[in-house]
Order: C-alpha cells, then sequence, then structure tokens
C-alpha cells in the first residue's frame, strides 16, 4: 500500500503571492514517482493550503487523526494564528496514533502556531515564544536582510546548497547509497533558517545534522529526529521550508514578489546537490512511516 502523505501549509489558500502550496510542485511532484521494488507507486500525496470553516477550523487539520494519511508534512508558514485550537488538537491526535511528522518553519517567528503542538513544536525556537535556551544564539546571524531579526541562520543563497555535516551516529535519514560519500552531504541553503534543538527532557530525539552561517561561521542546527514514543508517531523538526520549496531546488521556478535577496546558481551547477535533498526526501517518507519498524 502507498505512504499516504499530506503536505499542508498554515498559510490560506486565497494568498497567492505568497509560499503557497503551489511552490512545493517538485517536491510533491518527486514523491509522486517514487516506486518501490515491484514498480508500485511508493507515495500517494495530497498537497493543500489551509481553508478555515466560519469557525476558523481546518477540515482536513482539524480531523486529521480520523483522516486517511499515514504522514503530515507541516509548512508552518504564518506568524501565528495559523492553527485554531481545534487543528492543534487534531494533529496532537494523529500523532498520538501514530502518524509520522515533518515540521517545518523558517525565520523569527515564522510558524510560531506551532508552540500549541505538544512533542511536536517543542523542538522549535521562535523569536518572542520559545525562546532558545543558549541566550548567546539569541542574536542576528544574517546581517544582510535587516528587516529579519533571529533566528536568522545564514547558510547561503537561494538558490544554492550547503554542505551539511551528519551527527554522528550517522541517522538513516541521511543515507545515501548513490552518493560517493555514502551519506548525504547538500542541502539546499537560504539566507535566513529558524532556530530548532531538542528539549532536555526529549530524551527519544536528536540533532542529526548541522550547517554553518556562511556570516559568522556559526554552527547551527538544520534537522531534529524523534523516535516513537508509546505508540505516537516518528517527528522531524527541519530548519526551514526552504529545503523543500520549488525555488530551492530550481530557481526559475520563481519566488514570492517580497523575496529582494539575489538568488545563487549551485543548485544548477552541482547535480549532486540536488540528488542529495531528493534522496533525503524519499529517506523522510519511509522513515516516518508509522508501519516502518527501521
Amino acid at each position: 500500500m502507498s505512504i499516504r502523505i499530506l503536505l499542508q501549509t498554515t498559510l490560506l489558500s486565497t494568498k497567492e503571492d505568497d509560499w503557497t502550496i503551489a511552490r512545493f510542485q517538485l517536491l510533491s511532484d518527486y514523491l509522486t514517482s517514487l516506486t518501490d521494488e515491484r514498480g508500485n507507486s511508493l507515495c500517494q500525496v495530497t498537497a493543500r493550503d489551509r481553508q478555515p470553516d466560519a469557525q476558523g477550523n481546518d477540515p482536513v487539520l482539524s480531523d486529521l487523526d480520523r483522516q486517511d494519511f499515514d504522514e503530515l508534512w507541516l509548512f508552518a508558514l504564518d506568524v501565528g494564528g495559523g492553527l485554531s485550537d481545534r487543528d492543534l488538537t487534531g494533529i496532537a491526535r494523529f500523532h498520538q496514533r501514530g502518524g509520522g511528522i515533518l515540521a517545518t518553519r523558517d525565520h523569527q517567528d515564522m510558524g510560531i502556531s506551532m508552540c500549541g503542538l505538544d512533542n511536536i513544536g517543542c523542538f522549535h525556537y521562535f523569536h518572542t515564544q520559545q525562546i532558545d535556551p543558549d541566550e548567546s544564539r539569541c542574536r542576528s546571524d544574517d546581517c544582510y536582510t535587516t528587516y529579519i531579526s533571529w533566528p536568522n541562520y545564514h547558510s547561503g543563497r537561494n538558490g544554492d546548497y550547503q554542505t551539511i555535516q551528519p551527527v554522528e551516529p550517522l541517522h538513516d535519514l541521511l543515507k545515501n547509497p548513490a552518493s560517493p560519500t555514502g551519506t548525504i552531504q547538500f542541502f539546499p541553503a537560504h539566507p535566513h533558517e529558524g532556530g530548532i534543538g531538542v528539549p532536555a527532557n526529549a530524551k527519544h530525539a536528536r540533532v542529526i545534522a548541522t550547517g554553518k552561517s556562511q556570516v559568522t561561521g556559526r554552527e547551527f542546527n538544520l534537522a531534529v529526529a524523534a523516535e516513537r514514543v508509546d505508540g505516537s508517531g516518528r517527528v522531524v523538526a527541519q530548519s526551514t521550508f526552504h529545503h523543500f520549496v520549488d525555488y530551492n531546488w530550481d530557481i526559475s521556478k520563481g519566488c514570492p514578489s517580497f523575496v529582494d535577496e539575489p538568488p545563487g546558481e549551485g543548485m544548477q551547477k552541482e547535480p549532486q546537490a540536488l540528488a542529495d535533498i531528493q534522496c533525503y526526501v524519499k529517506n523522510l517518507a519511509l522513515w516516518l512511516t508509522p508501519t516502518n519498524d527501521q
């Protein structure tokens, strides 16, 4: 049976000039193209933005534990109000019954609605809530886009790639048999990635990959992986949604009009960079599956 994946943003479907789900088409297409060893489709993908009803609840998210999905890939792109209380409850119940979750956002307070998701949003640090306990990190890293504040780690230009550092022991998510090193070496870069980490009481989770700021040289966390606890699903927290969006895989796909940083061409010039992020996406789909016992 195919892995049933929901790609979901917290943006309203009416926001066309934004990072809506339409800008994740390459991700959706790649997941849909995957096949198993018998040639059968590996993933069945549903991609959507938030569509709240008259009470402000999204009909899919608020009832997610009763929906026919195995995984939720949540792109939290709001700066507040992106998830109603009922949405949060539906997602939490989905996780509790074993649903796998990828939770990602971006700089400063983007995705702050995830603070209401126990055991999921706890891996994300923001500017005004759930602040990084390391006070030395509560300062701007990206000095170029001055209207964006911390956390905002500068891993490179949109359209470029960054070299990642796997954290030992090497996690299954970072294995790539087709790579010269046998590991994933590259993620798409972004001028201002968000902050993630592992709370002291989350013994089932660990940082699996780090990056390095191109401005300050500071190391920062790129991905956190959390194992199942008491029947709940696995969770991956990612520092930025830009690792998955069309523009960062292929700058010719364009971006919203408010993006004013000059792009790079690294992803176009280094085929291994695209191959690596695609391998990571496949690894995510397999690892987050409730029935996978890796």
